[in-house]
């Protein structure tokens, strides 16, 4: 299992409709509104099989309201 962040910078007045349109999708498990540059932050879990940058150009670069996104990969999860 793969994990990665995925910050969304949203067109003006469009951040709460992608992030509903973005907790609909399966591989997404949180989505955060945060400050700065970007809009909204996107936890995602894909399976190893999925190539990460084919999902998000794919299925997050495509959803309405997208204006630029920035991709974290996580390596570790320390507890």
């Amino acid at each position: 299992m793969q994990t990665i962040f995925v910050q969304v910078k949203c067109e003006l007045g469009r951040c709460y409709d992608v992030a509903d349109e973005a907790v609909d999708i399966d591989e997404v498990s949180e989505v955060h509104s945060i400050s700065g540059q970007y809009d909204l932050m996107l936890k995602c879990y894909l399976e190893d099989d999925i190539d990460a940058g084919h999902f998000v150009t794919e299925h997050l670069q495509t959803m309405n309201g997208v204006k630029d996104t920035f991709t974290l990969i996580a390596f570790k999860a320390f507890t």
